[in-house]
């Protein structure tokens, strides 16, 4: 009786043994995996947001992407700007995709290509339109004195009012916005950078890169 007493509690020792021991394999499996998941969800969320490359034509930001300029109810952002070579293949996936030229009104012989992220709104109790009935711009790029970008037409998509690709012909009503894209040309050098708005009889600008002091022009 006795021995048989003994072999019970010895089986169930066994077993309790057994059992702790896989649960604490498992409790560690688990205890391992959480930071490793923790810290890949924590490198993903790190990565910064590329929202220009002004850099690499050594233009300095004093103000980070994006900015707001505000001129007579006319509400401009500039999300994002990409320079490229006018011949590379980012400019020329862009440039085929749209039907961008190499040429615009302002330039004739460009040598990059620009890209731009940008939400219009208009604030104001007029219509905002650049289209056959206004044919006239209301912001302004300007890298350099007399060096504003040149708009360059999607001709693609030239014709589709208000498009989210690639901007050309817009019209919004008071209290209407529009985010989209828009394509410039430019040639020459690189001296600032500063977003300049007219409408509604009204003018403002925002230097995004500062006007270098004189004397140390590129």
């Amino acid at each position: 009786m006795m021995k048989k007493t003994i072999l019970k509690v010895s089986t169930a020792a066994l077993l309790l043994t057994q059992i702790f021991s896989v649960g604490g394999a498992s409790a560690k499996a688990v205890d391992t995996a959480a930071p490793r998941v923790a810290a890949t969800a924590t490198a993903k969320a790190a990565v910064p947001v590329m929202t220009d490359n002004l850099f690499k034509y050594g233009l300095k930001k004093t103000v980070n992407l994006p900015v707001t300029v505000t001129a007579g109810g006319l509400s401009y952002t500039l999300h994002k700007i990409m320079i490229y070579d006018i011949d590379s293949k980012e400019a020329k996936a862009i440039r085929n995709k749209y039907g961008y030229g190499k040429y615009s009104d302002y330039f004739r012989n460009p040598q990059y290509f620009v890209w731009t992220k940008i939400t219009i709104a208009n604030n104001s109790k007029k219509i905002l339109q650049r289209n056959a009935s206004d044919v006239s711009n209301k912001w302004f790029l300007g890298m350099k004195d007399s060096g504003d970008l040149g708009p360059a037409m999607p001709y693609f998509v030239a014709d589709k009012k208000n498009n989210t690709s690639a901007l050309w012909s817009f019209k919004l009503k008071p209290g209407e916005k529009l985010t989209t894209y828009e394509g410039y040309v430019y040639e020459g050098k690189f001296e600032y950078f500063v977003i300049s708005l007219f409408f509604n009889g009204a003018f403002s600008e925002k230097f995004i890169v500062d006007r270098p002091e004189e004397g140390n022009s590129k």
